[in-house]
């Protein structure tokens, strides 16, 4: 009897104990929980795709095949374009380093067959050129564009395989 008295006078959480394994338990279980909920978040995160993959899912459900290009292959223009610009301006001589970009090596060898048709073509758009126009950003941008036009043009009348894609300056002088 001294006992049972002294252990209820101490308190000795006999009967807690099995309250305080049932609270370990529940924590332990959110615990788990709340891991699982943000791993399943993160991988829905980082591999769940972008909007755009979700977008370009079909009515079936599937998703689209993305077109991949082929690398790009750069065709340098040698030697340099030189020419003579138009009397008038303060400009005498334009020297042009140029490279074409595409995709297709028939297209690629298509330019080197037709090198001299190409080069003739390309001078004369140059010597019309006015120096002034060429000094500022814009102007050697439209250049360019005009470049490209001239070469997919000669390219489709000829009969050739594609389109050029791009048209880079490697050099511009202008004396």
């Amino acid at each position: 009897m001294a006992k049972q008295k002294v252990n209820e006078e101490l308190d000795l959480g006999i009967e807690k104990e099995n309250g305080s394994k049932k609270k370990w338990i529940i924590l332990i279980s959110v615990g788990v929980l709340v891991l699982l909920g943000g791993g399943l978040g993160a991988s829905w995160f980082l591999f769940g795709g972008s909007e755009d993959e979700q977008v370009a899912m079909g009515s079936a459900g599937g998703k689209q095949q993305v077109e991949e290009k082929p690398p790009a292959i750069y065709q340098s223009m040698e030697p340099a374009f030189v020419v003579n610009l138009p009397p008038g301006g303060r400009l005498k001589m334009l020297q042009v380093g140029l490279q074409v970009m595409a995709r297709d090596p028939a297209l690629i060898e298509f330019i080197k067959h037709n090198d001299p048709m190409i080069r003739n073509s390309l001078l004369n758009l140059f010597s019309a050129q006015e120096g002034k126009q060429l000094k500022s950003r814009e102007g050697k941008e439209k250049l360019q564009t005009e470049l490209l036009k001239v070469l997919n043009r000669l390219t489709r009348n000829q009969g050739g395989p594609g389109e050029v894609e791009a048209v880079y300056f490697t050099s511009f002088v202008m004396q």
